[in-house]
Parts: C-alpha cells; sequence; structure tokens
C-alpha cells in the first residue's frame, strides 16, 4: 500500500528533560542542583550560606522548568494547527541518523538552532522550517519563524511558494565508503587533548602534521567555530605587533569551504606549513589517519555521532552535491 506523505515535526530535549533523564526523578535532580550550588558557592566564599546555595539552585531550577514548558507548549501549538490532511511524524533528534524522510513533503524543526543544523544533514531536499520555541532566550538564526506561523509557512511550502535559501554543505568521505555532512563544520581530529596525527594532501601539496585537529567550515558556520580561530589570530597577531586580521565570510550558497589547522606543532616528524585554505567546487582536501585509536570525524559539535578516523582511514573532505534548503519566507506571490 502506498503511504501518505507526511510532515515531520523534528523536536529535541530541553535542559529539563535531560536532567529528569539523569537522576531519574524531579525531586532528585532539585536537589543535585542545590549540591552543585552549595559546592559552588563553598569553593568561592569563606562563609557559605546554605539559604543562598538553596535559593539560588531553586532559582536556576525555575528556569529549567520555564523552559520546558515554554517547549512543551510550542510543540503542542504547532501540532495542533498542523492538521492539514497529512500525517503527522514525531521525530526526537536522537532518532535522526535513523530516520526514513523520504515519504516527507517538509519538515518542522522546533529550535533550538543546533537542532535545524542537525536535522539538515539527514534530510535530502526537503524544504526545513525552523520554529524558535522561545525567542526570550534564543537567538533563532536559523528560526525565523514563531510557533503560530508554522500552518501557514507549512502551507506556502505544499503549494510551492515559499521562499527558500540554499545552504552549501561540507561532506567527509572515508576510504571504507562511509560519508559524513555538515551544515557548520567538520571537525578531524581525535576525541581527546591528545594531538592528533596524520597527512595531509591539498592539491599537489602535502605535509605530516600533529595538530589538534582540522576544522571545515561552510559559508553558515563562517560565524561559529572557525570564528574562533580568527579571534585567537588576531589577538596573537597583536600581541606580537602585527596588522588586525579580519575574520573570512561568504555566503551561506556560495560553492566554497574553508579549512584550518589547529595548533598546528612543527618537529622533526611534523610540517606546519599547510595550515588554512579553501576549497573550491570540486576541490579535494586528503587527510590519512595515522592514528592506531582515538580517530574521529564529527559535524556541528555533535561528538556522539562520528566516523572513526584511525590507522589506514583516509578521508576526503569536499563541497558536497547535498545542499540544506530553508524556508526564510512565509509566501510569495505566484
Amino acid at each position: 500500500m502506498k503511504r501518505l506523505p507526511s510532515i515531520v515535526i523534528v523536536t529535541a530535549p530541553t535542559r529539563y528533560q535531560s536532567l529528569i533523564a539523569r537522576w531519574g526523578t524531579k525531586g532528585q535532580a532539585r536537589f543535585r542542583m542545590k549540591q552543585a550550588a552549595a559546592h559552588r558557592i563553598q569553593t568561592s566564599s569563606e562563609q557559605p550560606q546554605a539559604t543562598t546555595s538553596s535559593t539560588f539552585a531553586e532559582a536556576e531550577f525555575s528556569v529549567y522548568e520555564s523552559e520546558e514548558q515554554q517547549y512543551q507548549a510550542t510543540v503542542d501549538w504547532v501540532r495542533s494547527s498542523l492538521d492539514l490532511g497529512y500525517p503527522l511524524s514525531m521525530v526526537d533528534r536522537r532518532y535522526l541518523p535513523n530516520y526514513e524522510f523520504r515519504n516527507a513533503v517538509v519538515v518542522v524543526v522546533i529550535g533550538p538552532d543546533g537542532l535545524v543544523a542537525n536535522t539538515a544533514k539527514y534530510v535530502g531536499n526537503l524544504p526545513i522550517i525552523g520554529v524558535n520555541p522561545d525567542p526570550q532566550r534564543i537567538d533563532g538564526v536559523l528560526l525565523p519563524f514563531r510557533a503560530e506561523q508554522a500552518k501557514q509557512v507549512v502551507e506556502s511550502v505544499i503549494r510551492e511558494c515559499a521562499d527558500i535559501v540554499r545552504v552549501t554543505l561540507a561532506e567527509a568521505v572515508l576510504n571504507d565508503g562511509q560519508r559524513m555532512l555538515a551544515f557548520n563544520d567538520l571537525f578531524i581530529g581525535r576525541r581527546s587533548h591528545v594531538s592528533a596525527r596524520y597527512n595531509l594532501r591539498c592539491g599537489q601539496a602535502s605535509e605530516s602534521q600533529s595538530s589538534s585537529g582540522v576544522i571545515v567550515a561552510t559559508g553558515a558556520g563562517s560565524t561559529g567555530w572557525l570564528s574562533s580561530v580568527f579571534n585567537m589570530t588576531r589577538g596573537v597577531s597583536s600581541w606580537v605587533g602585527g596588522r588586525p586580521i579580519a575574520p573570512v565570510r561568504w555566503d551561506w550558497d556560495a560553492s566554497m569551504l574553508a579549512w584550518v589547522v589547529r595548533e598546528p606543532f612543527a618537529s622533526r616528524f611534523s610540517q606546519a606549513e599547510l595550515v588554512a585554505g579553501t576549497l573550491e567546487q570540486n576541490d579535494l582536501l586528503e587527510l590519512e589517519s595515522l592514528m592506531p585509536e582515538g580517530g574521529a570525524i564529527f559535524s556541528d559539535g555533535i561528538e556522539s555521532d562520528y566516523l572513526e578516523f584511525n590507522s589506514g582511514t583516509t578521508a576526503i573532505i569536499k563541497v558536497a552535491d547535498q545542499q540544506a534548503h530553508l524556508v526564510i519566507q512565509g509566501t510569495r506571490q505566484v
């Protein structure tokens, strides 16, 4: 039997839900937060007061509860408003890598921003609508819509009259066929603070390197992790009397990636000349692991979803053929 097209709503656990999942009950979670608050105050004050730590913990816990209430209210509103004759599927962030989106017509992501980035890697060319569940707390760069706008925007996507921006993705492909996409950035290195060892090749140039890993950023990610590299570089340059260094940024839909080597170490066995560059369409960055264990490639800061990058593994980094499709306007005249 042919399945009806569906609308997929993607959600993520709140901080409150994560607390309850960790400690089992609301009372136990509150108790643990009180203990943590008392410890913080004790290490910063010679005369800690129990009432102070208790009050602080209660205030912090109430913020978590408020976030939870706001998020669930948004989810309920969006879910009830999307009674458009299509089946609704609710997908938790944890199950995105294994969910089959083939039968969906649109994906509604109920923030935060990072959830949009994570979702974009798994939905193919489906339009993504970002809903900001808490505009008072979430900036919402990737979440242009409120809950009350969701129905109208979904309808515009179904009628094919929504404005959509295409976002270039980065892709890592391993020599065993595994692949990973990134909305903001890829990280290639180790899952610890130990230096990563690998051979790097870009074009005709190659080096054996030891570093804290390699970051590959998209245009969407140029204001994220990559910007911290420029902050560090600018500070070091200023310290030694050099000229100011402006960060590199480019349009989200530009077919370009930037790569940088974090803290490259020069020694008898490692070089530090190939430390940054750009990849245009069809350019390749090749990395061969020299690590017997602990090597990893992950994207968009999700360390739990990673590819092993150990000895015998080669990764090709490039501009992905697939793009993310983000809805940026509600409707337009057609």
